[in-house]
């Protein structure tokens, strides 16, 4: 078995609720109101995005289909009492390529599944709905 992989972030408090954040190879600001860079909320549902959006293109890609352009454009709805966490996440694709539905539907499956790390590190009782539209 491998050696678990380590992720590191620095953060240091630099005035109200605003941190600034040392990542491995870049640098980000986090802040509660979402002003002064993303909220954490809003850089999880980005990575969340990120992440399954990556998968696709990845799978897609080596499966040799012609993916010229893909968005991705996310809803979570949270609780509304504390911690206020994500219930649902609708998470929607639009990709332009001569793909076929089934392969999309197979990467969409695979990075649910297997690979994307993000999703597999949220609670099991979120309600993720993925879905896609094709443009040839």
């Amino acid at each position: 078995m491998s050696a678990p992989i380590q992720t590191r972030v620095d953060l240091e408090w630099t005035r109200e609720l605003e941190f600034s954040a040392q990542l491995s190879k870049t640098s980000m600001v986090l802040d509660s109101a979402g002003v002064a860079g993303p909220s954490p909320v809003e850089t999880l549902a980005a990575s969340l995005a990120g992440c399954m959006a990556i998968d696709l293109v990845h799978i897609l890609s080596r499966g040799r289909h012609d993916v010229r352009a893909l968005r991705a454009s996310l809803v979570a709805t949270r609780a509304s009492t504390e911690p206020r966490r994500f219930l649902g996440v609708t998470l929607h694709f639009d990709i332009e390529g001569t793909v076929p539905a089934d392969a999309v539907s197979r990467a969409v499956e695979l990075s649910r599944s297997k690979y994307c790390s993000v999703w597999h590190s949220l609670r099991e009782d979120i309600d993720l709905q993925v879905t896609f539209d094709l443009t040839p």
